[in-house]
């Protein structure tokens, strides 16, 4: 019986052996990882999930997938191919076919060309006619034609902005991903924990307290005859949610990010948000704006000492006095975003610390220094007022506001300082 001629371009499938798709997945991504391709957990189950709903039929299917999942950016080709082709050349190539001229060829050495969109095929080719996919990186020269040509592919699988900035420090951020780094981060939604107010509302659960007042009050517009009860619960409400930035030269680079932080913020969440560097200055009024550039063109004019030094005692002693006993701070949470890299005494700065303790629900401090290889917070300002915090995160790229964002909606803890007096 004679065989099915099979198209030259197209490099079917074998019989795969019997393996589950979570581990062929998981395997995939322990290769890239070893060859210094990021490729996390996660990334291994969404392969997994893809492999599952859509079976591969070719090479180019397979190829395809995993590129879609595991590749971000064009430099990371090269070692993708390379992995792919150690990892499934054996699996895919019959080993009758080995040294055969006329068995399929190995991974990656098929030409890098663009698919002809569907509607430019000619009828009844989409069923014949396979994708191409891109060839695995050479060891040897190119030729002028070749190199003009790779120079002219495009890639079909690309990583979105955010997935590419996710992890990128801010402070290697270009002028034209700052831009677009400061409308992702005015999306992130930051929530504080829930308390007890001191208002109350009717409620019809007999578990809540018996308002006496409204039953005795229903009970004469009935002639005093048996009334129904009425009971009451306190209101629950989101924690006022403060935040101060540190905009002194130290912080240049992290700044102009986080004070997108801060108009989202006080947009989204209604917060206080308030800068200092020689001094402290309230840009509520000024971040409510809801056009984000006039919102943070208007906050910058605000603050004449920008880039100047660090006074984070006095900045500190300042918002307490003027605005945090006040009630801005009564059981709210703070977030100070610093290096800590202040002119003060340590000794100053742990007094107001402990001031803005005693009157805060929680104290998170965010310094973008702490993600350095080896970081020990021994600043002065830093290891001062690092026992009156509740939380300490890096903040320095998008992924890193998560934890930021996370550490806001906890809850209270007990701080080391608070800790020891006990």
């Amino acid at each position: 019986m004679p065989k099915t001629a099979i198209p030259a371009t197209t490099t079917v499938l074998p019989s795969l052996p019997h393996v589950e798709t979570a581990a062929l997945a998981a395997g995939f991504a322990t290769a890239l990882r070893r060859a210094g391709l990021p490729s996390s957990p996660d990334r291994a189950a969404w392969l997994a999930e893809s492999l599952r709903i859509l079976p591969p039929t070719d090479r180019d299917r397979l190829y395809w997938a995993c590129r879609v999942v595991f590749v971000t950016s064009r430099e990371q080709l090269p070692v993708f191919d390379a992995v792919f082709s150690a990892v499934f050349d054996g699996m895919l190539d019959p080993a009758t076919n080995r040294g055969d001229t006329s068995g399929p060829p190995p991974v990656g050495s098929e030409p890098r060309t663009r698919p002809t969109p569907l509607d430019q095929r000619p009828a009844g080719a989409a069923e014949h006619e396979p994708e191409q996919r891109p060839p695995a990186p050479s060891s040897g020269g190119d030729s002028p034609d070749e190199e003009g040509g790779r120079e002219r592919d495009a890639i079909l699988a690309v990583a979105s902005p955010e997935e590419r900035l996710h992890d990128t420090a801010f402070a290697e951020l270009t002028e034209d991903e700052i831009v677009g780094m400061q409308r992702l981060v005015r999306r992130i939604m930051l929530s504080t924990p829930v308390s007890r107010s001191r208002r109350s509302r009717p409620s019809t659960h007999s578990r809540d307290r018996l308002d006496l007042r409204r039953t005795l009050r229903a009970a004469q517009r009935s002639g005093m005859d048996a009334a129904r009860l009425v009971f009451t619960r306190r209101r629950d409400r989101r924690r006022r949610l403060v935040l101060l930035c540190d905009v002194s030269g130290s912080m240049e680079p992290y700044s102009r990010v986080f004070l997108s932080l801060l108009q989202g913020a006080v947009a989204g969440a209604h917060a206080e948000a308030f800068v200092f560097s020689t001094r402290l200055t309230r840009l509520t009024r000024q971040l409510a704006v809801r056009d984000p550039d006039q919102a943070i063109a208007r906050a910058a004019a605000s603050a004449p000492d920008w880039a100047g030094g660090t006074r984070l005692a006095e900045s500190i002693r300042r918002f307490i006095d003027e605005h945090g006993r006040r009630g801005i701070a009564r059981g709210a949470v703070v977030v100070v975003l610093s290096d800590g890299w202040a002119q003060d005494d340590p000794a100053l700065v742990a007094a107001q610390m402990a001031r803005l303790r005693r009157l805060a629900f929680r104290i998170v401090w965010v310094n973008p220094r702490k993600v350095a290889p080896g970081y020990r917070p021994l600043v002065g300002g830093m290891a001062a007022a690092l026992p009156y915090c509740d939380a300490f995160v890096s903040g320095h790229s998008l992924a890193a506001l998560t934890e930021l964002a996370a550490a806001i909606s906890a809850e209270r803890t007990i701080t080391d300082h608070e800790r020891r007096a006990r």
